[in-house]
């Protein structure tokens, strides 16, 4: 009965619709593993768990709805409800998805990882690499996600079970959140090494490996008040290299307004996005963007920008980012709308994609989060003039000049350089599913006091970084049927 209940424990499958070219569904598993076009269409399958909303959108709510850019404006069947307000319990649905849709994706890179020999072909090594990327990352994601944040005693808090094998059987227990880390960070640098940097943007390549160390090590570069110099140091190496290299570049301002409408492939900023295709991976009423907007009638409209965001971004109302908010009038063109008393503003980060209402390609990874984790890690450095530099360069891409840039001696009334490069990263990201792993992190406590559903009932308006629900319960399904897995308290 384990054995059949054990989610994370699924034999690997090649599933859904292409990136390229088509799909290897239905192939017997020895024709997937021992030959170079089956190990691609494996490859492709294990792309496109990414884009299951067991996975995509789950993680979304993970990283998004329990910060401070949003306000729901009302109660919802949808359990995503449970993630905003802070009130998670074990047998939680997205929690339970994702763990079972992450740990499938896991499965299969392995079985592709251990396929391919370190002396392979060129193409084969890129392969092996993209499967050692999308493991990294995954583990990652599962880490922040059940782990407590990197600077609380990773020695000893327990992350996730590292599982580098394919073998159905073998459940590890909960590695320390410094171990799972470890593997990340190891599984990323032999992916530099193996991948080659002509992939499309759809796929791991190079610098998306770099890209994603800069994100890592800046996790784990510790607090304001006790930085830790070795990963900030790393943090700015690693997403130096992402600059340097030269293939992706800003966009300018009056395109960056429609940014997210574009298909990965034709954006030089993105370094990975998961590409859906339109009338293929629409998911409709299912989308992300579906609780942030409504279009064309579809969608539920029902998530909307935060008061505090929104009162953040009005300080400068030529900011370009403005464009990512719609707030809805009434025929007036004055009087806000509003549902059960909170005014909507729609997010369209995640709408009309190629003119498709509730289609989009969610970003992963884009150049100006290489410019903001330098600039963060920088201040952490005290190398404050090179932090404000590229604080800067966001900001005049975002159509802001002049009084409206800062400078060392004008921090516009923030109380130091970091402060300024965390409020910039939440203005640049926002939505983008970073926001509460940012403000965690860095051990500082979440700030809800702003209108929105979250204030009825038991509010939890002040979120502090050690609360226990900075992280999630583990599934309830898990801890049934696996002895080892510890809960979280």
């Amino acid at each position: 009965m384990k054995k059949v209940a054990i989610c994370i424990l699924v034999v690997f499958s090649v599933s859904a619709c292409n990136l390229d070219f088509e799909p290897y569904d239905g192939l017997p598993e020895s024709e997937l593993t021992e030959t170079e076009s089956g190990l691609q269409g494996a490859t492709i399958g294990n792309y496109n768990y990414l884009k299951d909303w067991y996975y995509q959108r789950n993680f979304h709510f993970f990283g998004e709805y329990g910060g401070d850019n949003v306000s729901l404006s009302g109660t919802t069947t949808d359990q995503l409800f449970y993630c905003y307000n802070y009130q998670h319990f074990p047998a939680m649905f997205p929690t339970t998805a994702f763990w079972e849709k992450a740990y499938q994706l896991v499965v299969g890179c392995n079985k592709v990882i251990q396929a391919i020999d370190d002396n392979a072909s060129v193409e084969m090594r890129q392969v092996k690499g993209e499967n050692l990327y999308l493991r990294a990352q995954t583990m990652f994601h599962l880490c922040n996600t059940f782990g407590r944040p990197y600077y609380q005693n990773p020695e000893i808090n327990p992350g996730i079970p590292v599982k580098l094998d394919d073998v159905v059987e073998n459940v590890p227990p909960r590695s320390t959140v410094k171990q799972v880390y470890q593997q990340v960070i190891d599984d990323l640098l032999y992916a530099e090494q193996l991948m080659g940097r002509g992939k499309k943007n759809i796929y791991a390549s190079k610098e998306v490996a770099e890209a994603l160390l800069s994100r890592v090590y800046l996790y784990m570069s510790g607090t304001p008040d006790n930085p830790n110099r070795e990963y900030a140091e790393k943090a700015v190496e690693y997403a130096g290299k992402v600059i340097a290299s030269g293939r992706y570049s800003l966009m300018d301002t009056e395109s960056y307004k429609t940014y997210f409408r574009l298909s990965p492939e034709d954006n030089r900023e993105t370094i990975f996005a998961v590409k859906h295709i339109a009338d293929v991976d629409d998911q409709g009423w299912n989308s992300i963007g579906s609780m942030y907007n409504y279009v064309a009638q579809q969608g539920w409209g029902e998530m909307y920008a935060s008061l505090s965001y929104r009162e953040l971004l009005d300080q400068n109302p030529e900011d370009a980012r403005h464009s990512f908010i719609d707030p809805q009038y009434e025929a007036d063109g004055i009087t806000l709308q509003k549902r059960n008393g909170y005014p909507k503003y729609f997010i369209n980060k995640f709408s009309l994609q190629e003119n498709y209402p509730t289609l989009s390609s969610p970003v992963f990874l884009r150049l100006a989060e290489m410019y903001l984790n330098r600039a963060e890690a920088n201040a952490k450095l005290g190398n404050n003039q090179a932090a404000i530099d590229d604080v800067n360069l966001i900001r005049e891409r975002a159509g802001l000049t002049g009084d409206q840039l800062y400078s060392l001696d004008d921090l516009k009334g923030r109380d130091n350089v970091l402060e300024v490069v965390l409020e910039e990263r939440r203005l640049e990201l926002a939505f983008e599913a970073q926001r509460r792993w940012d403000i965690f992190r860095n051990g500082l406590t979440l700030d809800r006091h702003y209108p929105g559903i979250h204030e009825n009932g038991d509010a939890l308006l002040s979120v502090s970084p050690d609360h226990p629900r900075v992280v999630f319960f583990i599934p309830e399904s898990q801890i049934l049927v696996h002895d080892g897995l510890i809960q979280n308290p």
